[in-house]
């Protein structure tokens, strides 16, 4: 059997953090930003944790168990 590979596109959108769960970043802070308010922008700052029911898919992305 061939090694597994990783996914390269999955590799630079997720972190698995030191308890196994998969960080993400937010959404929709790329570009038309003119019309979203300061409040949305910020909110859209930072990480947040994948849901439970995708969490699968992007294991198996990453060749993870």
């Amino acid at each position: 059997m061939p090694k597994m590979k990783t996914n390269s596109s999955a590799k630079k959108r997720f972190k698995v953090t030191g308890s196994g769960k998969i960080k993400r970043a937010m959404a929709y802070k790329r570009h038309i930003l003119t019309k979203k308010t300061t409040k949305q922008k910020r909110n859209l700052t930072g990480t947040t944790i994948v849901k439970k029911c995708d969490e699968g898919n992007i294991k198996s992305l990453l060749c993870l168990s």
